[in-house]
């Protein structure tokens, strides 16, 4: 049973109408100011919330934007905060709906819909450009962080194809040839990712150089990549991880081997995560700008929505490179 206080609680505790009560919560006039101090403290006391559910019903316009995240990405996380900020500043609420293992896109698309969000922002989607096609006719769609060909949806995202290639150039800087990379699996980046890869080695003359070393974007899959290279007799100088979990995990496994980073291998990841920032890892590592991502997102979608922009628009940021201790010249 639910023993939430309600409005006309706040109003028998203060004597006055609910009407009344309404009106000092909500910050419009018409009480008095010891009406509203009386109400102010008795809703305190009493544990009051407003049920923004009821009120935006209410309202017609719920403005609310759906964000689906992959829960164990703390890139995701650092981007949701970024989103929350932006959709505070234009009025509108975000609801969460989380990937993990065991609850695939599917569902947690299905899930924002039931709670009848205005708009969805999908992080890092893996939906076929048709699937996403389809949501699109149900609901302004902004894909972030991946390319999206045939859809009318609207998209920021990254360079993949730069951030890889500042990543080699780097590495190439500093002396290295062979430089292998750590994949991120089958999704729409890691594709993305693995190809700016092959592209950038082919530019700079490492064809023959080229290795993918099978991985996915967790850190069970940096680790399970570490102790393949850690058992190699001829492993590469260095090694570009599709995004920082599996470079950590890859750095982990490396360590807990008793090789040296970088001195005996260089890492770089992507995506400049908390992780990558830690002291103990300092992680050379590819920045996405999420905060400008999250701008645009919400700018997008709030278009659509507020202002009845049709057309498609597509947003590519420029990442940048973020040298840190994980990378060195190659051993001789």
């Amino acid at each position: 049973m639910d023993q939430r206080p309600r409005l006309d609680d706040v109003a028998a505790r203060v004597g006055v109408s609910t009407a009344s009560v309404s009106l000092v919560l909500r910050g419009a006039p018409g009480p008095s100011a010891e009406t509203r101090r009386r109400v102010l403290e008795a809703a305190a006391e009493l544990g009051y919330r407003a049920d923004r559910t009821a009120s935006m019903l209410a309202r017609r316009r719920r403005h609310l934007l759906g964000v689906m995240l992959d829960i164990r990405n703390p890139f995701h996380a650092e981007l949701v905060e970024e989103i929350q900020a932006e959709a505070d500043l234009v009025g509108y609420e975000i609801v969460l709906s989380t990937l993990t293992r065991h609850r695939d896109e599917k569902r947690a698309v299905e899930t924002l819909l039931d709670f009848r969000c205005e708009a969805v922002l999908l992080l890092g989607p893996d939906f076929a450009d048709q699937r996403l096609g389809a949501l699109a006719a149900q609901v302004p769609v902004v894909a972030i962080g991946r390319r999206v060909a045939d859809a009318p949806v609207d998209v920021v995202r990254s360079a993949d194809h730069l951030g890889v290639s500042a990543a080699l150039t780097h590495l190439i800087g500093l002396g290295h040839r062979r430089i292998a990379f750590l994949d991120g699996g089958r999704g729409a980046v890691a594709t993305a990712r693995r190809r700016g890869y092959r592209d950038a080695m082919r530019r700079a003359g490492l064809r023959d150089e080229i290795r993918i070393i099978p991985g996915d974007h967790t850190e069970e899959g940096g680790v399970r990549a570490g102790r393949l290279l850690a058992a190699d007799g001829d492993p590469p100088t260095a090694v570009v991880a599709s995004n920082d979990r599996c470079a950590v995990g890859l750095m982990d496994a490396l360590i807990r081997a008793g090789r040296e980073v970088p001195r005996e291998m260089s890492i770089v990841g992507y995506d400049d995560s908390s992780l990558a920032r830690l002291a103990h890892i300092d992680l050379t590592t590819v920045n996405q700008d999420a905060p400008a991502q999250a701008k645009f997102a919400v700018s997008a979608a709030v278009q659509r929505l507020d202002e009845g922009r049709r057309e498609r628009v597509e947003m590519v940021l420029h990442p940048q490179l973020v040298v840190r201790g994980s990378t060195a010249p190659p051993p001789p």
